[in-house]
């Protein structure tokens, strides 16, 4: 039993003799070669199979030969950079991709309505349950010249719903007559109470119109004018026994009543500008029409995006997007339908 222990560890020390035997010869021969050849260029294999040695090995820097310590610690450096560098990447780099069925629906609106700017038709997306940025709308809309939109100011802040605004508008008619057109805009949702439309104004004629525009208890306190010889005697009488206050703006400066000016401005750029008129009842008609579609239909930015008359949003499942044609394709209403 003896013998076989000290067999045992002879041999144990025999292997351990011939293990540090072959260490100095393969360190003499790396010694050689380090000597005789130039550096060989590690592989990223071979510096992390150095940097997890450092981890787990003592005694790794007295066994370097091709570089220093300091190399390994440097890519063990490099290396954790990189790692916590991936780590901390977003799962999704940026905005959301607008997916291809609202990029085209985007196109479609602004090739079928050339008046419409990007505000008009991210109202109109959002009535439609597509909720895209209005930056989203303006990145993909059709290029192209469009009509220049005035900017206007108001100082009305206060009380809205009791303040309307009335102006006249001329339209010329394709037999070079001018017609004269009298609005009445309400300020609390800008809709339209009134218009009518004749060749020659008189203070009695708009004096009837403001009769007819507000019946029995609808008056307002307020009515916002400005400085016209039109709004004679009969108008100041008129207003008077209707107990509504006039408030008249100063001379040449419409914007004091910006809400009547962006009314006016809005349909002669959306309607006067792109038809030709050619008599009172051709007027009125298409008047009808555009207010129809200016209250249902048509956002606006005062609202919120909203229509003077409140239009409910829709959902997707409601099904598919179908546009109609207002005033012969001028403009088009978007709603969803079941197919």
């Amino acid at each position: 039993m003896l013998k076989l222990v000290l067999k045992a560890v002879f041999s144990g020390l025999r292997s351990r003799q011939s293990m540090v035997l072959e260490n100095i010869a393969l360190r003499h021969q790396l010694e050689v070669l380090r000597r005789n050849a130039k550096t060989p260029r590690l592989k990223a294999r071979d510096r992390l199979l150095w940097v997890i040695l450092s981890r787990f090995w003592t005694c790794w820097r007295r066994n370097l030969v091709l570089v220093q310590p300091k190399t390994v610690i440097g890519w063990h450096r490099k290396g954790w950079r990189l790692y916590w560098k991936w780590k901390s990447q977003p799962k999704q780099k940026g905005r959301p991709r607008v997916s291809v069925a609202a990029r085209q629906l985007i196109r479609r609106i602004s090739r079928e309505n050339p008046l419409w700017g990007a505000p008009h038709i991210h109202g109109e997306l959002l009535k439609l349950g597509i909720e895209v940025s209005e930056a989203t709308v303006a990145r993909y809309i059709i290029k192209g010249p469009r009509p220049r939109s005035q900017t206007w100011q108001t100082f009305i802040r206060n009380h809205l719903s009791e303040m309307v605004a009335v102006d006249f508008f001329t339209v010329h008619t394709a037999t070079f007559k001018t017609l004269y057109v009298f609005v009445v805009l309400a300020l609390g949702r800008h809709q339209v109470i009134h218009f009518n439309v004749t060749d020659s104004p008189t203070a009695a004629w708009t004096s009837l119109q403001l009769t007819q525009a507000f019946p029995f208890d609808t008056a307002p306190r307020f009515l916002i004018r400005d400085s016209d010889r039109i709004y004679g005697r009969k108008v100041v009488d008129t207003l008077k026994a209707m107990d509504i206050q006039q408030v008249v703006i100063s001379y040449h400066s419409p914007w004091q009543s910006g809400h009547i000016e962006r009314l006016i401005g809005s349909i002669r750029r959306e309607c006067m500008d792109q038809v030709i008129i050619f008599n009172e009842r051709h007027l009125r008609r298409i008047l009808r029409q555009y207010i129809t579609y200016y209250h249902e239909s048509r956002t606006h930015l005062g609202l919120e995006k909203d229509c003077p008359v409140h239009r409910e949003m829709q959902s997707r499942e409601m099904g598919q997007i179908v546009s109609y044609p207002v005033l012969g394709g001028l403009h088009h209403t978007y709603s969803r339908e079941a197919a």
